[in-house]
C-alpha cells in the first residue's frame, strides 16, 4: 500500500513539474517518490535485478543518467532522457497494458479510432519479453 502511494505521488509529481514547465523541485520530488515507491512494490532485491539485467544497461543509464540531470538542475535534458530510459525499460510491459487499456469502456473506444487504432497497434506488438 505504501509503495502504491509513492508510486502515485511520484507520477503525480512528475506531471505536475512538466505542467508547470518542468520545475526542478517538482520533478526530482517526483523522480524519488517513484523510484522509492517501485522498490517498495517489488522489493528493492527485484529493483535491482530488473533495473541492472545485462540487456538493460543502456535503458538503465538513461534513466537514472536523466534523475541525477534533473536532480543537478537540468530538467529539461534530464526528462528527455529518463523518458527515453523509461520507454526503453518499460517497453515489454505496453502489450499488457494496451491490452488492458482496450477493455475499459471509455478509454477502449478512443483507442479503437481509425487513427489512434493504427498506432496502438505499433506499440501493442513489441516483442521484447521483460
Amino acid at each position: 500500500e505504501i509503495g502504491m502511494g509513492l508510486t502515485g505521488f511520484g507520477v503525480f509529481f512528475l506531471f505536475f513539474g512538466m505542467i508547470l514547465f518542468f520545475d526542478k523541485a517538482l520533478l526530482a520530488i517526483g523522480n524519488v517518490l517513484f523510484v522509492a515507491g517501485l522498490s517498495f512494490v517489488i522489493g528493492l532485491e527485484r529493483t535491482f535485478r530488473f533495473f541492472f539485467q545485462k540487456h538493460k544497461m543502456k535503458a538503465t543509464g538513461f534513466f537514472l543518467g536523466g534523475v541525477l540531470i534533473v536532480l543537478i538542475g537540468w530538467p529539461s535534458v534530464g526528462m528527455i532522457l529518463e523518458i527515453y530510459g523509461f520507454f526503453l525499460l518499460f517497453r515489454g510491459f505496453f502489450p499488457v497494458v494496451v491490452g488492458f487499456i482496450r477493455r475499459v469502456p471509455v478509454l477502449g473506444y478512443l483507442l479503437n479510432l481509425p487513427g489512434i487504432s493504427s498506432l496502438v497497434d505499433k506499440v501493442g506488438e513489441s516483442n521484447n519479453m521483460v
